[in-house]
C-alpha cells in the first residue's frame, strides 16, 4: 500500500495544510518549500504524478526499478537521483558468516520549489533527514537544505558501515596470527567481508557522482550560494567514505592472501617435521633390518654384538634429533 507524507513551508515558515493532490499548486507558488515522500509507491501513482509535474518517464521507471545503480541525472525541468542508505545490523554478528549490511535504496526528484523522494524500504529514518533540515535552518535556503540533510543521512550510514567492516576486518587479524583461535570458519568469514565491501563499494563510490552534480546544478534546483560550503563538506565525507572502502577490500583481499600463506607455511612445517622423525626412525629400522638378515655376521648370537647394534642405533638417533633441531626441524 502506498503510504505518502509531506512537508510544506510557506516564506520559510512552516504549514500544516499539506495536500498530496495539490502538490501541483504548490510547486507553482512563489515563497513555497515542498518536500513529499512516498513510501511502497504505486505505479500508476506515480505516473500520475509524473504528468502533473512533468516528471521524465524513464526516471519514473528507475524510482521504482528493482536493480539500479546510485546515480544522478539531469532532465531540463528537474533533476533526477537514486542512492542507497545502509544500516549495519544491531547487534553485530560475530561469527561474520552472514551479511552484516542491510541496503535500503531511495530516489528523489529535485524540483526549484520542492523535493520528491520515492522509497521502497521503511527503514530509511525519514524523520532524521527533517531533523536536520530543521537545524539547518533549510527554510531560509530552499530545497537544496532538503536534498543536502537527506544525502547527509545517507552518507553518515555509509560511514558507520565503512567503520563497521573495519571493525570485522581487526577482528580477523587479530584471529590470522593467533595459536588458539578457531581456523575452521576464517575462510568463509574472510569471504563474507569481501562479498558486504563490494556491496557497500557499489553504493559508496557512486555518490561522488550525485553530490557533485546536484551541486553543480544549483541554478536549477535554485540551490543558495550559501549551501555551497555544506555542499563541499559533503562530498569531502564521500571521498573519506570512498577511499576508505577501498583501502579495507586491499585489506581483507591481503587478509585472505596472508591466510593461505601461513597455511603453505604450517604445512611445510608439518613436513619438515614428519620428514625429520621419519629420518630418525629410519636409523634403528635399518639397523635391525640388517641383523635380521639370514647369513652369519660378526657379533651374532653374542651379548656384545647386541650391545653393538644398540650403541650404534643410540648413536645415530641422537646425533640425528641434534642435527634437525639445530636446523629447526623438529
Amino acid at each position: 500500500m502506498t503510504h505518502v507524507r509531506g512537508r510544506l513551508w510557506r516564506d520559510g515558515t512552516p504549514q500544516d495544510d499539506f495536500e498530496f493532490s495539490s502538490i501541483s499548486d504548490y510547486l507553482a507558488t512563489e515563497g513555497t518549500v515542498v518536500w513529499c515522500d512516498i513510501y511502497d509507491p504505486d505505479h500508476a501513482i506515480l505516473d500520475d504524478l509524473a504528468r502533473e509535474l512533468g516528471l521524465n518517464s524513464w526516471a519514473v521507471e528507475d524510482a521504482i526499478g528493482d536493480a539500479e545503480r546510485a546515480k544522478a541525472v539531469v532532465y531540463r525541468t528537474h533533476t533526477f537521483f537514486t542512492v542507497y542508505g545502509v544500516i549495519t545490523r544491531d547487534p553485530f554478528p560475530t561469527d561474520l558468516t552472514e551479511s552484516v549490511l542491510e541496503m535500503h535504496r531511495i530516489s528523489g526528484f529535485v524540483l526549484p520549489r520542492g523535493l520528491i523522494t520515492v522509497r521502497l524500504s521503511p527503514c530509511i529514518d525519514i524523520d532524521e533527514v527533517s531533523r536536520r533540515f530543521d537545524e539547518l535552518g533549510g527554510q531560509e535556503y530552499g530545497v537544496g537544505s532538503l536534498v543536502h540533510g537527506l544525502l547527509d543521512v545517507v552518507v553518515d550510514g555509509h560511514f558507520d558501515a565503512v567503520q563497521a567492516l573495519d571493525d570485522g576486518i581487526e577482528t580477523l587479524e587479530d584471529d590470522l596470527f593467533s595459536d588458539t583461535a578457531p581456523r575452521k570458519d576464517f575462510q568463509r568469514r574472510t569471504f563474507r567481508l569481501r562479498k558486504d565491501l563490494v556491496a557497500l563499494r557499489r553504493a559508496v563510490l557512486p555518490m561522488r557522482e550525485v553530490v557533485a552534480t546536484i551541486q553543480h546544478r544549483r541554478q536549477e534546483a535554485k540551490i543558495a550560494v550559501e549551501l555551497d560550503p555544506l555542499y563541499a563538506d559533503l562530498y569531502d565525507h564521500v571521498q573519506r567514505a570512498s577511499e576508505w572502502t577501498e583501502s579495507l577490500r586491499d585489506m581483507v583481499t591481503t587478509v585472505f592472501e596472508t591466510n593461505l600463506s601461513l597455511q603453505d607455511a604450517r604445512l611445510n612445517t608439518v613436513m619438515k617435521k614428519l620428514t625429520g622423525w621419519a629420518a630418525i626412525v629410519a636409523v634403528p629400522t635399518a639397523i635391525t633390518g640388517f641383523y635380521g638378515q639370514n647369513v652369519d655376521y660378526p657379533g651374532i648370537n653374542t651379548v656384545a654384538g647386541f650391545v653393538t647394534s644398540s650403541a650404534v642405533i643410540v648413536i645415530f638417533v641422537l646425533a640425528l634429533y641434534w642435527t634437525f633441531r639445530r636446523k629447526d626441524w623438529l
